[in-house]
């Protein structure tokens, strides 16, 4: 089963630029967690180009496997030619927390509606060609409630996981709270409840 919790995100912005019948396409496409952060930077880059003709645009705010807010325009282009084959694209590769902007200025020859929609999808295709992507592991906070002659173990298996603690509290019972990868919150608990012997209290937040 593959882990629809993480997923490739761009690790940076990049600018893919091509001429076509002699009108100008340049995508830019970029890192967005959330819809706001892909507001400002349409916003950012429609100002950098106003003076183009179009600047449309795709955005997949969140995981894409599920959950994502979408987005598109196409900015005064023939409908359906621009910022949905973008989103589409963005689609296809899988990528999530993404914004495209495919900005055109006009050459003086019209494409037509099956010549835009090859243009804008080879251009944005050719930008994520060249983007660096990094994974986005989605994390839970586990919190794990045992009696102190447990503390160990725990600590043991969670060095096994390659796992951080980053707090510990003791009061009547000793209480380790983590975040780990979403993808393996079950096989921790089981491997948890076997190494207190089924004693240990476990909470997911």
């Amino acid at each position: 089963m593959s882990d629809k919790s993480s997923y490739p995100v761009p690790a940076g912005t990049i600018t893919f630029e091509q001429e076509i019948k002699k009108s100008r396409f340049i995508a830019t496409v970029g890192h967005a967690a959330d819809k706001d952060s892909a507001v400002r930077f349409i916003e950012e880059v429609s100002a950098k180009h106003s003076g183009a003709n179009h600047n449309t645009y795709a955005y997949i705010a969140g995981n894409p496997n599920g959950g994502a807010e979408v987005g598109f325009n196409d900015d005064g282009e023939i409908g359906g030619t621009a910022g949905k084959t973008i989103l589409s694209v963005l689609q296809m590769r899988g990528i999530g927390e993404v914004v495209a902007v495919v900005t055109r200025y006009f050459g003086g020859t019209r494409l037509g509606t099956g010549g835009l929609v090859r243009a804008y999808s080879g251009t944005i295709t050719m930008a994520l060609d060249e983007i660096k992507l990094k994974k986005r592991v989605h994390l839970v906070e586990i919190k794990i409630v045992a009696g102190y002659e447990f503390e160990n173990s725990i600590r043991t298996l969670f060095d096994k996981m390659g796992l951080k603690i980053k707090d510990v509290l003791y009061t009547q019972e000793v209480s380790i709270v983590a975040d780990i990868p979403e993808s393996i919150s079950n096989e921790l608990q089981s491997e948890i409840m076997d190494s207190t012997r089924g004693k240990a209290k476990i909470l997911f937040t």
